[in-house]
């Protein structure tokens, strides 16, 4: 770690959190510790945090408060985390008809959150500074573990509004002293790909954060090119949001000469898993319980595969309680060899969103078009389907049914990315089918770049 990385990471950054009234530092630091700890005692811990947001959410949040009384429950009723199994499930259409009364009515400062959408089922939620803090608190354990911190040079490639739009003065200075270059994933034309690595260049990472598409696509660009990126000393590639592909990670970490790194988790269910160097996929146990269910809900054993469930801890202000996440994964019984005592994911098998070619050429992330969609709050569930670069059909599931209105919004912004002359065929469907092989695909292009 070089001066200024050490001056950032260990002044300026938990100065500035202090400011927030982020925990995030004494989050991260205890974290440090308790990674090591065996089972028995991070089951412990989970249990006693547990018993505590039962606590709050069954004195102070209206909707559990209601769901108890219901059951006849009571949060001292919990003696072991196989107890957790008798809460109702949640799941985005729950929140989304009781999102007052999910808030704690203690609750201050909440901020406002959307999910990314690529799932086709967007939501609205909430987040407090317990919440915020104990987040940052595990990607920054994370980055720890592959032997670089805030402050190193970073480059992400994103495509959320909330970080694209958030790029105002205070925000460049931010960026600018934890050296942190943000480049849009949206658009991935070849002017674009050309002009990201002569930044990745420039910039001379030591880490990439993006999604594994966007990263692999630059990655294949660069080989195109002829253009060694191997050169420049980024120590890892930090990949999210997607699932990670064998070919993506493969193509990522032959071109820019550095590890792999997979983060597993959400806004709305939090930063639930993190891959370390020796290749462990570890739960922030601290924060959160994995349950694998079945169809019916019930638990299933190591190895199985099943709906992945999770219950994040630092969730009083806005729970976070049984959240089904609709991804499918398997739990691993086995420990790592890197020695810690947080549990694994075997598996994990994700959504991913694919790329879209314009009417131009241009080539962008199938979450331009998704953030349309996401931002209307009728629209239930959505399908985008690019039959060529003149067509693209929409299927959507709406509240209250289709109006101009809402047609014209869809057209008018899909135009915008696309083309003005590309036919949007909007078509209001009761249901979003499966694939043939039973999983979800939300964004699908039978268009190849060229």
């Amino acid at each position: 770690m070089d001066l200024y990385t050490s001056l950032i990471s260990g002044l300026l950054f938990p100065l500035q959190e202090h400011f927030k009234k982020h925990g995030s530092v004494a989050a991260r630091q205890q974290m440090e510790v308790s990674q090591w700890w065996e089972d028995e005692r991070l089951k412990a811990l989970q249990l006693s945090r547990l018993r505590r947001l039962l606590t709050h959410v069954e004195a102070h949040v209206p909707y559990y408060r209601e769901r108890f009384a219901e059951m006849g429950f009571k949060a001292r009723d919990i003696h072991s985390l196989s107890d957790l199994a008798r809460l109702p499930l949640l799941d985005k259409t729950t929140i989304r008809h009781n999102v007052e009364a999910l808030k704690s009515e203690n609750a201050r400062h909440l901020a406002r959150f959307n999910t990314g959408g690529s799932s086709g089922d967007p939501l609205i939620f909430y987040i407090g500074k317990e919440r915020v803090s104990h987040d940052v608190a595990a990607k920054w354990r994370a980055t720890r573990w592959w032997g670089v911190d805030i402050g190193d040079p970073e480059i992400v490639v994103w495509g959320s509004p909330i970080e694209l739009g958030a790029q105002d003065g205070v925000r460049a200075l931010r960026d600018r002293l934890l050296r942190t270059k943000l480049l849009p994933a949206f658009e991935m034309s070849t002017q674009k790909l050309d002009q990201f690595l002569d930044e990745i260049r420039n910039v001379r990472p030591r880490m990439l954060f993006g999604y594994p598409s966007a990263l692999s696509h630059i990655a294949r660009h660069a080989e195109a090119r002829e253009q060694r990126m191997d050169d420049l000393g980024i120590r890892v590639a930090f990949v999210t949001s997607e699932r990670l592909y064998d070919e993506q990670r493969q193509q990522i970490s032959k071109t820019f000469g550095c590890p792999v790194a997979n983060g597993y988790g959400g806004r709305d269910a939090g930063f639930i898993a993190h891959e370390c160097p020796h290749g462990g996929m570890h739960i922030t146990a601290e924060d959160i319980i994995v349950e694998i269910l079945d169809q019916q809900g019930a638990a299933l054993p190591y190895g199985e595969a099943g709906e992945i469930v999770v219950t994040h801890l630092a969730t009083r202000d806005f729970p976070f309680i049984r959240y089904r996440t609709g991804d499918i994964g398997v739990l691993d019984n086995k420990p790592c060899s890197c020695g810690r005592g947080l549990p694994l994911l075997k598996e994990i098998q994700g959504r991913s969103t694919d790329f879209l070619v314009a009417q131009d050429g241009t080539v962008m992330h199938g979450l331009a078009l998704i953030y349309i969609l996401r931002d209307l709050p009728q629209i239930l569930a959505f399908k985008i389907i690019q039959e060529s670069r003149d067509l693209i059909r929409v299927l959507v599931v709406v509240e209250g049914g289709m109006n101009r209105e809402l047609v014209s919004k869809i057209e008018l912004g899909f135009k915008a990315r696309l083309g003005q002359e590309v036919e949007i065929a909007i078509e209001e469907v009761p249901a979003i089918p499966a694939e043939k092989s039973g999983k979800f695909r939300y964004v699908v292009s039978r268009v190849k770049p060229d």
